[in-house]
């Protein structure tokens, strides 16, 4: 598998961030297995696909906590979070802070 076929990984999990993306579906999109595409997707990306998807959540959550005023309850459910509890759990342990506090940080 070259360097260009995870690139098409990753451009599949982009399009894909807000429609469940799972790896199955990935390794079906390129056409390898799935433990395949995982390995090479950890060798890659030096993370694996769960926390690679994780971490692209939360950067759109921080991105829409940033730029927008949706309440922070629709950011976590919009970015696949199943509650807000969940989220602000990921978020801290993510950022080290909380996304209400992260919120306010970005408007000073």
């Amino acid at each position: 598998m070259s360097a260009k076929t995870v690139e098409k990984m990753i451009e599949w999990l982009e399009d894909n961030i807000y429609d469940n993306p799972t790896l199955p579906r990935m390794a079906s999109y390129v056409g390898y297995s799935e433990y395949y595409c995982s390995a090479k997707f950890h060798e890659f990306t030096g993370v694996t696909f769960k926390e690679y998807l994780a971490k692209r959540k939360l950067s759109n959550a921080a991105e829409s906590l940033r730029s927008s005023d949706q309440r922070i309850i629709d950011i976590a459910l919009d970015c696949g979070f199943s509650s807000s509890e969940a989220f602000s759990r990921a978020f801290g342990k993510e950022y080290g802070c909380s996304p209400r506090v992260y919120r306010d940080l970005a408007d000073e």
